[in-house]
C-alpha cells in the first residue's frame, strides 16, 4: 500500500512540475508574441526591428525554438498591414520571414556561447536579406523598389538584430537573477 502511495505521489509531483513549465513558456510566447505583434506600430525601422529580433532571441531562450519560429512568422505581415513596410516590399516578406527562421535556428544552434550566437545570427539574417534583396530587385526591375528596399535590406538588419541581441541579453539575465534570488 505504502508503495502504491509514494508512486502516485511522484507521478502528481511530475504532473505538476510539467504543467508549471507548460505555463511558464505560454506565458512567456504570450509576451514574446504580443511584444512582435504591437512594434510595428512604433513606426521606427531600428526600434522596431531591435525590438523584434530581442524578442526572438528572447523566445529561443525562454519558450524553444518552436516557439521562437512560430513568433518569426508574422512581424513582416504585421509590419505590412501598419503601413511600417512599404506595399513594394510586399515581393520582400517570404525572405524577411525566412531571414528571421534563419536568426532563430542560428541562434537556437548557438546560444550557450550567446554572443557568438547572436553575432553569427545576426549576420546570417543580414546576409541572406541582402543577398535576397538583390537577386529580387534584379528580377523585378523597379527602380520605386529598389530605392525604397535598398537601405531596409542592408546594415539596419545587422544593427537592428545586434541591439536585439544585446537586449535580449538583459532581459534575459534579469529573468535568470529573479530565479536565482527566488
Amino acid at each position: 500500500m505504502f508503495v502504491r502511495a509514494n508512486k502516485k505521489k511522484k507521478m502528481e509531483i511530475k504532473t505538476i512540475t510539467v504543467k508549471k513549465i507548460l505555463t511558464s513558456e505560454m506565458a512567456c510566447f504570450t509576451a514574446l508574441f504580443s511584444g512582435v505583434l504591437f512594434a510595428p506600430f512604433i513606426g521606427s525601422q531600428a526600434i522596431t526591428g531591435s525590438l523584434v529580433n530581442a524578442a526572438l532571441f528572447l523566445a529561443v531562450i525562454f519558450t524553444g525554438v518552436q516557439g521562437a519560429i512560430l513568433i518569426a512568422l508574422f512581424p513582416s505581415i504585421i509590419a505590412l498591414a501598419s503601413g511600417l513596410l512599404p506595399v513594394v516590399m510586399v515581393p520582400m516578406i517570404p525572405f524577411i520571414i525566412t531571414g528571421n527562421i534563419i536568426l532563430v535556428l542560428v541562434f537556437n544552434y548557438f546560444q550557450k556561447r550567446f554572443w557568438q550566437g547572436v553575432f553569427l545570427a545576426s549576420f546570417s539574417k543580414f546576409l541572406f536579406l541582402s543577398l535576397s534583396f538583390f537577386t529580387v530587385s534584379n528580377l523585378i526591375a523597379n527602380e520605386t523598389f529598389f530605392r525604397q528596399t535598398v537601405i531596409m535590406m542592408s546594415w539596419p538588419q545587422f544593427a537592428t538584430a545586434l541591439v536585439g541581441g544585446l537586449v535580449a541579453y538583459i532581459v534575459s539575465g534579469l529573468f535568470r537573477e529573479k530565479k536565482q534570488v527566488a
